[in-house]
């Protein structure tokens, strides 16, 4: 029997496995433009996105692996996946909800990141519906699993349109009080994956102020204004440009590793908003970001190492990508001032993100 590929090169039995007991596989997504993208449902992470550059070649613009045995042992655990319950960090992994204290695995430095030890970038989701547009994945998250109170129901749709769009839509109910902030961790290069670094790439963000935070990215509270600093993307700047500036915020991550509360009509929190775009000066690929999220963190790569080879036998060293977590704040459950990610029972938590492609 002939051996299937994805247009990105990638086996699709090498993502076939029995993880947890569930088995795990590629699925692809296409549209009428002819772009793709992959999907797995170990961590519900998006493997390859293949969309056209200037001269109409499909170019596959995320990192990751080409096997579901290298992301189970990854330096990267977060390539592509949905990070929960809670995306982002916790102060010290701990909080209090109802009057009750919770903590949490502390598995960054101090606090308690993206889900804990093994969050939802780490379990295989339930393939509920796939068609040749869009699949839905369902997780569900018992109570107190890593520390969370709670049986969670967790669905994820992402959908590619014909128009060379990625939507993401997240849902969730829970059965008892819960704290819940979702986003998905793609690694974009849009010069095209294995392309060895972002600062070229034209970036701007419809963002006036930003959190800064401690050493250990835990913002102190207040926003700040991006105005007459390295972190002002209010025009389009190389993300490179300024990066190395001696200023405090750049040195505690090593680059940009933060939330920006995007712009948007005061009192209205429920349409998708434009986050701002992204775009390759090489291959002319565009990405603009619209969410429903107020925030978006910018994470620049800062601490990959290009130490292990992965798709098409590419290393990927610092600062070969640029990620844009749309999001809650970090740290939210503890600063009362910040958008609430309490989700109660009875209550639906809908949350929407498009990556939008152009020339």
């Amino acid at each position: 029997m002939d051996k299937m590929y994805s247009k990105s090169g990638l086996l699709v039995e090498a993502f076939e496995k029995i993880v947890d007991g569930k088995q795990t596989g590629l699925y692809t997504l296409t549209n009428k433009a002819g772009s793709e993208v992959t999907i797995t449902n170990y961590g519900a992470k998006i493997v390859s996105l293949m969309v056209p550059d200037k001269n109409g070649l499909l170019t596959d613009v995320v990192l990751g692996h080409s096997s579901i045995d290298e992301y189970l042992i990854s330096e990267e655990p977060y390539f592509g996946a949905v990070c929960g319950r809670t995306a982002n960090r916790i102060a010290g992994g701990r909080f209090s909800l109802e009057g009750k204290e919770y903590r949490l695995a502390v598995n960054n430095g101090p606090n308690s990141l993206h889900g804990g030890l093994k969050g939802f970038n780490a379990v295989v989701w339930d393939v509920r519906n796939v068609t040749s547009e869009s699949i839905e994945l369902f997780y569900f998250s018992p109570d107190s699993e890593e520390g969370f109170p709670g049986n969670l129901s967790v669905m994820v749709t992402y959908t590619l349109t014909d128009d060379n769009a990625l939507e993401l839509h997240y849902q969730a109910t829970t059965d008892k009080t819960t704290i819940l902030n979702l986003t998905n961790h793609s690694y974009f290069n849009l010069s095209g994956e294995g392309d060895p670094y972002i600062g070229d790439h034209l970036l701007m963000l419809n963002a006036d102020v930003y959190l800064p935070t401690d050493a250990t990215a835990i913002p102190y509270g207040d926003p700040a204004p991006v105005k007459d600093t390295p972190m002002d993307f209010t025009k389009p700047y190389a993300i490179g440009a300024r990066i190395n500036d001696d200023f405090e915020q750049l040195h505690f991550g090593k680059g940009y590793d933060h939330t920006y509360i995007i712009n948007k009509p005061s009192g209205d929190d429920v349409h998708h908003h434009y986050a701002g775009y992204c775009q390759s000066p090489k291959t002319g690929i565009k990405m603009e970001i619209y969410t429903t999220e107020p925030g978006l963190q910018l994470y620049t790569g800062n601490w990959m190492t290009g130490r292990f080879k992965a798709k098409n036998g590419h290393c990927y060293p610092e600062r070969a990508a640029v990620c844009f977590e749309t999001q809650h704040f970090p740290d939210s459950i503890n600063k009362p001032a910040y958008p609430s990610v309490i989700l109660k029972p009875g209550e639906q938590f809908d949350s929407r993100t498009t990556y939008q492609f152009t020339l």
